[in-house]
């Protein structure tokens, strides 16, 4: 996986909260499977349950500024 990588971000804050997964579940509708497939990284996740989970943790996606 590439390092800064969406999915990178992603984990690392579904591991840095302590949350179980079902609460991870219950307060975005991804479900715990997918979220411990994807932490196990044997899947990946669409993109609408990306969402729902970089909004849940309050990431977002910003361009690179120029020159970085």
């Amino acid at each position: 996986m590439q390092a800064g990588s969406i999915s990178e971000a992603l984990r690392r804050a579904i591991a840095e909260s302590g949350l179980a997964f079902i609460a991870i579940e219950r307060a975005t509708g991804v479900q715990r499977a997918s979220i411990a497939r994807f932490m196990a990284g044997t899947q990946s996740l669409r993109l609408d349950k990306a969402d729902a989970l970089a909004a849940f943790f309050g990431l977002e996606l910003r361009p690179k500024r120029k020159g970085r």
